[in-house]
């Protein structure tokens, strides 16, 4: 499996277990009040938008990781990473479920930044996307 093709995997288990804890936080009781709260006199409908926009660059880097070059791909895999990390730690709660999924997230996505860091050459510039060699 080549670098570009883990780290895009590891991208969508990313968001697959953000998906699932906030699923899982629509169901806890007051969740709605304590967003309100923590809102003060800012619209909830604006940090719904600001996570919105936030969560797209962490999708993005499903596709991004197969087609952007390779000293591109390495920089946003980590910067997009270590930002991914600031948002799950920062935007999470206290509940039992969302401190065992943000701790997976935080894990696969350290394993991103490990990956990408540690990768030194493109090996994936003979392999097209169906695999075969180019």
């Amino acid at each position: 499996m080549t670098t570009r093709i883990k780290l895009s995997t590891l991208w969508v288990i990313v968001m697959l277990n953000m998906g699932y804890a906030d699923i899982l936080s629509l169901y806890i009781p007051g969740v709605h009040e304590e967003l309100a709260a923590f809102a003060g006199g800012t619209p909830i409908t604006m940090l719904m938008l600001f996570g919105a926009i936030k969560i797209q660059f962490s999708i993005g880097m499903i596709y991004l990781s197969r087609v952007l070059s390779f000293r591109a791909t390495r920089w946003a895999n980590i910067i997009i990473g270590i930002t991914t990390i600031i948002f799950v730690v920062g935007g999470g709660s206290l509940a039992p479920h969302y401190i065992f999924i943000a701790s997976i997230e935080v894990l696969l996505i350290l394993l991103i930044i490990r990956t990408a860091w540690r990768w030194k050459s493109d090996e994936d510039s003979a392999v097209s996307v169906s695999g075969r060699a180019a």
